[in-house]
């Protein structure tokens, strides 16, 4: 199985080396594995909870009201499974590779190691269009560059691509299942684990939705319940790094810079940090990716102040404005198609 990359960021003769000190020092880098335990328990409970009461109230058409908290649930099944690809919940490799595996493929029906490699290239190199598969040339293009000579549907989606962002998300669930599928398959003398969770998976998800309910409610309980985690995982990801500095080859950056400049946080106190699964603190996660995700928060004073002090800009809003500026970054885009 592929393991999930430590990404170590450089200290030596770096702006970084201070403020790593300062948040050692403040201890935040410490595990917290029973508040994890704790978080993880819970949000096991309420997804049996969940699809007790999909059962309890059987073939009927009011069960599908039930996908809405378990696509939410399920959402953060999955920030548990990118914590563990971090490496932040305990000090074993191997716990964390059996958490990742079962929230990202038994669980999600997505690959572990499919999303540690794509990951991990982007905490690498944010926002660089050679390096960072998150900005890549897709569905959507970042660059003016990525957009030039788009024709047909990509012209159209390249022109409206800041109107489409939000209802094209509601496919992302999907899609998270069928990349890691293809990842699998082209893997699959070594990925032979991770094909049999994510196999056990889709037996035990269709199985129960059929059993449960008619065909049609099944399709479209399975729909709904996709459509919400896709549009609510995507939401979290979309304003950390969207209308952020770009870097490119010729960009000599060092840590700091690298994962500061490309980052933005998102404001809104402790509802909006649960909803976000502590991803709004983006800045701080990227510059200590195993930091544990409750100590970001207290992170977030120190590494503000340090930026402010040696003149480094730092990002931050609230949610409507970090989206705003992603759009109108993205609409930006395809301005010169739109002509």
């Amino acid at each position: 199985m592929a393991q999930p990359t430590v990404l170590a960021p450089p200290t030596r003769g770096s702006d970084f080396s201070p403020l790593l000190r300062e948040i050692k020092s403040a201890g935040l880098l410490e595990r917290r594995t029973a508040a994890y335990a704790m978080a993880i328990g819970i949000n096991v409970v309420l997804m049996g909870l969940t699809w007790a009461g999909i059962a309890v109230i059987g073939s009927s058409w009011w069960a599908v009201l039930l996908a809405v908290p378990l696509g939410i649930l399920t959402t953060r099944a999955a920030f548990f499974g990118h914590d563990a690809g971090h490496q932040q919940i305990g000090s074993s490799r191997k716990l964390h590779d059996w958490i990742g595996m079962l929230h990202g493929n038994l669980v999600l029906g997505m690959s572990y190691a499919w999303w540690n490699d794509k990951h991990n290239r982007h905490h690498a190199n944010p926002n660089h269009t050679d390096k960072d598969p998150d900005v890549g040339e897709g569905v959507f293009v970042w660059t003016l560059q990525q957009a030039e000579g788009r024709k047909g549907l990509e012209g159209w989606l390249t022109r409206n691509q800041a109107r489409v962002f939000f209802p094209l998300l509601t496919l992302e669930g999907f899609n998270l299942k069928v990349s890691s599928i293809r990842f699998l398959l082209a893997r699959r003398r070594t990925e032979k684990l991770e094909l049999g969770l994510m196999a056990v998976h889709l037996v035990l998800y269709f199985s129960a939705l059929f059993l449960i309910m008619s065909p049609g409610q099944a399709l479209v309980f399975a729909l709904v319940h996709h459509m919400v985690f896709g549009l609510h995982l995507g939401s979290v990801f979309a304003p950390n790094h969207k209308g952020m500095e770009m870097p490119d080859e010729d960009s000599n950056w060092g840590h700091l810079e690298k994962q500061v400049l490309t980052s933005r946080n998102v404001n809104g106190g402790l509802v909006v940090d649960w909803m976000m699964g502590g991803l709004n603190y983006q800045i701080e996660h990227h510059l200590f990716p195993s930091m544990p995700r409750a100590n970001l928060r207290f992170a977030q004073p120190i590494v503000r102040e340090y930026c402010e002090s040696i003149g480094m800009p730092y990002v931050s809003t609230g949610l409507i404005d970090s989206y705003r500026m992603g759009l109108r970054h993205m609409h930006a885009v395809g301005e010169e198609l739109r002509k």
